[in-house]
């Protein structure tokens, strides 16, 4: 079983991808970084949200493990 650090950290180091790339994206959109980075922020927060507690949720369910 993970630990919350341990999700904590998998969150951040996968938002902070995310981050990156929707920044480029953002970027290729609208043709500006400041806008891409805008964009990319709220997108990499609420993901961020999303995926703790997703996992946190995951994390009560034992279907699918093996001991």
């Amino acid at each position: 079983m993970d630990i919350a650090a341990r999700i904590l950290t998998k969150a951040l180091t996968w938002q902070a991808l995310g981050l990156i790339s929707m920044t480029g994206i953002g970027y290729l959109f609208t043709g500006s970084f400041a806008a891409g980075g805008r964009i990319a922020l709220v997108t990499t927060t609420l993901g961020f949200i999303s995926y703790f507690l997703h996992e946190l949720a995951w994390r009560k369910i034992g279907w699918g493990r093996q001991a």
